[in-house]
């Protein structure tokens, strides 16, 4: 069975996103996008939301923030 994660990652499509999982997993892609929906319209409304929520298959690699 294939499961759907929700991550929240960088609007500005930066090298470094800092992307983080919440905590959920979904058995529906359908599921997972109607929940990143309505939490990107509630927190990230506009085009100047330093992040957004994505939905991606459970076994998505995270992309690390920036470390000097």
């Amino acid at each position: 069975m294939k499961f759907f994660k929700i991550v929240n990652t960088d609007n500005f499509g930066g090298d470094y996103p800092d992307e983080k999982f919440l905590d959920l997993t979904f058995t529906t892609a359908a599921s997972a996008t109607r929940v990143a929906n309505a939490i990107n319209a509630e927190l990230c409304n506009d085009d100047l939301a330093p992040r957004f929520y994505k939905v991606v298959d459970s076994d998505y690699q995270l992309q690390p923030g920036f470390e000097p």
